[in-house]
């Protein structure tokens, strides 16, 4: 026992050993056949495996709201949002078919919470997500382009299943911003999907863009193939307070 202790030590198997080393202790084990005993401490590593993937996955995701989770979405007409909607996003097909998700509203209407609520089910089907405030993702970029890591952070973001933009349309972006923009967004179409949440309309992003060539461009790649969400009703930061 102690030698076969060891091994799966060596081989790097917890989920097995663990599930070994019960069995040792456990008189109803005794009564099961080789293969039902070998059986559980196989699926004992995968389960032990899968966890493992799904808590690195939420860890290096950096969601703002780590704990938002779609059971907890709040339904009622004054919001605007549809169950069955929330049901067919909340099955992750829209990342898997690389489609996109745009979300806008007021200020407090919960775009972030429900943004992160959809990442969190991502990463627990297995999908690789990085959320990240529109403009501190800006700064990021701006950063690896001084440091020459610009080329290593494009590739990264190009292999990530689901980017989600936080705040899109809060500040003016400049010409490089936009370019920058549009390189990362045309890694990503057809072959990865993008969450943005946003104050400002879908139809006034144009404008904001404010270059009619570079919006047209990167509309394109963002609207395409997209599910649009606009959330209404009152501040859910207000409502929290009167609770």
């Amino acid at each position: 026992m102690e030698q076969t202790v060891q091994t799966l030590k060596t081989l790097r198997l917890p989920g097995m050993l663990a599930a070994f080393e019960e069995q040792q202790t456990n008189s109803a084990a005794a009564s099961l056949s080789f293969d039902e005993r070998f059986a559980m401490l196989v699926d004992r590593e995968q389960t032990w495996r899968e966890n493992r993937r799904v808590s690195r996955l939420l860890r290096e995701a950096r969601m703002k709201s780590g704990q938002a989770c779609l059971e907890d979405v709040r339904y009622g007409t004054d919001r605007k949002l549809d169950k069955a909607s929330m049901a067919q996003l909340g099955s992750c097909q829209w990342i898997r078919a690389h489609q996109n998700v745009i979300l806008t509203g007021a200020t407090g209407c919960g775009k972030t919470w429900l943004a992160c609520a959809l990442g969190n089910a991502a990463c627990r089907q297995g999908l690789s997500v990085a959320y990240v405030r529109t403009p501190r993702f800006f700064e990021e970029l701006r950063i690896a382009h001084g440091d020459g890591s610009f080329g290593k952070k494009l590739a990264s973001l190009s292999k990530t299943d689901l980017l989600i933009l936080d705040d899109w349309g809060l500040a003016a972006l400049n010409q490089s911003e936009r370019n920058d923009l549009l390189e990362v967004l045309d890694d990503r179409v057809g072959s990865r999907s993008t969450l943005i949440t946003s104050q400002l309309p879908v139809e006034h992003w144009h404008a904001y863009l404010n270059d009619p060539t570079l919006a047209d461009a990167i509309l394109d790649r963002v609207i395409h193939a997209a599910h649009k969400i606009a959330l209404a009703g009152e501040s859910m930061r207000k409502q929290k307070e009167l609770q």
